[in-house]
């Protein structure tokens, strides 16, 4: 949960800092409003620091076992990817208790082998 926390700020900030880069700030002098929000982002700048520090730390620390599930996955992935046409066609993933994952076919979409071949039966004009 820190980490979605740690987004939070940082979507917080990003929003914050694209107000601050307005080309306002460019105009020579500044008035009591735009000197109050320069210091209100500042603050909240520093109060975020530390959880951008541990959003930098956590990522460095789960990089390895990251890059690892990648490297693992990434071929069937890429396999499966490349099999499924529409994914709208499937029901959510079910993992069951053995560790096996199902992908299910929703019942109202009829599977690619009960569709008719290209060029069988006749065509009506």
């Amino acid at each position: 949960m820190p980490y979605i926390e740690g987004m939070k700020h940082v979507a917080a900030a990003a929003l914050s800092m694209s107000l601050v880069a307005s080309p306002s700030w460019a105009e020579e002098g500044t008035s009591l409003m735009e000197e109050g929000a320069k210091l209100f982002f500042r603050g909240l700048m520093e109060e975020m620091e530390p959880a951008l520090k541990e959003l930098e730390g956590l990522a460095e620390e789960i990089e390895p076992t990251l890059q690892e599930f990648v490297d693992g996955i990434g071929p069937t992935l890429k396999a499966l990817l490349d099999e499924v046409e529409d994914w709208s066609a499937y029901e959510p993933p079910v993992v069951l208790p053995n560790g096996d994952i199902l992908l299910k076919r929703k019942p109202d979409m009829p599977s690619p082998d009960a569709l008719p071949a290209p060029g069988d039966g006749e065509i009506d004009i």
